[in-house]
């Protein structure tokens, strides 16, 4: 059976991380789940790693959740962070800027550079395409838009004049800067986005609804575990909710909101 962490993943908390899979391992083991991992998987290709067919336990985004996942993973359970921005099993993005920008508002941003994650990404590109739409015009609004692979990454963007604007996800803004100060120096929150339920915790399609049902207890039992306090505090979470999957149809409303308005893709 495989089992990862891949999201929320930096360098500076893989201790935590680590930790924070070994403690599950124990609480799932003491749940009944005898077929567990030696070692937690960090997956090159994330897609690969969402899609195996021993896939016990990971973490993905809504986005792919709803769209490319879709009937091939079982949402387990979603964790609560104690971020500035969530609330509950909620969570939303900061639209960031320059600090010496004389950007204002959401219409100031028309004919600027965006820079994003992923076209795939909730938080840094679908919850901004949704924000976006009621501004723009004929399907445009940014001069130009670049991907870039990470929200640091976005980040870095901003902070160096690469791009003027990004959507970060604020449990990855929080992690950041409390890890690497220097790379949120300089950088202003401009607005938010609208609430959409935390990055799931997901299994197999075919885990069992008994398995399912044991990966729940050992994640309860692992958030309320004195010993992985710290661990928890480290990586900011603070609890684990169990939701009907349907919940997370915000996202597809929210895609569908924005094309419906002619913006489908950020420019």
């Amino acid at each position: 059976m495989i089992m990862g962490l891949p999201m929320y993943a930096l360098p500076e908390v893989s201790r935590a991380t680590l930790d924070w899979w070994i403690g599950l391992c124990r609480h799932f083991r003491q749940a009944g789940i005898d077929d567990l991992p030696l070692t937690m998987v960090e997956p090159g290709d994330l897609y690969e790693h969402w899609r195996q067919p021993s896939l016990l336990f990971t973490q993905t985004c809504g986005y792919p959740l709803t769209h490319n996942l879709a009937g091939q993973v079982q949402l387990v359970a979603t964790p609560c962070y104690r971020a500035p921005g969530c609330e509950g099993s909620t969570y939303r993005s900061f639209v960031v800027v320059r600090d010496d920008d004389a950007i204002e508002d959401l219409e100031d941003l028309k004919g600027k550079r965006v820079a994003f994650n992923s076209r795939d990404s909730q938080s840094g590109y679908n919850c901004l395409r949704h924000l976006i739409a009621p501004l723009a015009q004929a399907g445009r609004f940014f001069e130009m838009a670049v991907e870039t692979g990470g929200h640091r990454r976005s980040l870095a963007a901003v902070r160096q004049g690469k791009a003027d604007v990004a959507s970060i996800d604020c449990v990855s803004y929080a992690l950041i800067a409390a890890v690497a100060p220097g790379e949120v120096a300089g950088i202003r929150v401009l607005c938010e986005s609208a609430l959409a339920p935390n990055l799931p915790y997901i299994t197999d399609a075919a885990t069992s609804a008994q398995k399912l049902a044991r990966l729940q207890d050992g994640l309860r039992a692992a958030v309320a575990d004195p010993q992985l306090a710290a661990t928890r505090e480290t990586l900011l979470i603070k609890d684990v909710t169990v939701l009907h999957r349907d919940v997370y149809d915000v996202i597809l409303s929210m895609e569908r909101a924005a094309i419906d308005a002619g913006y489908r893709d950020l420019d």
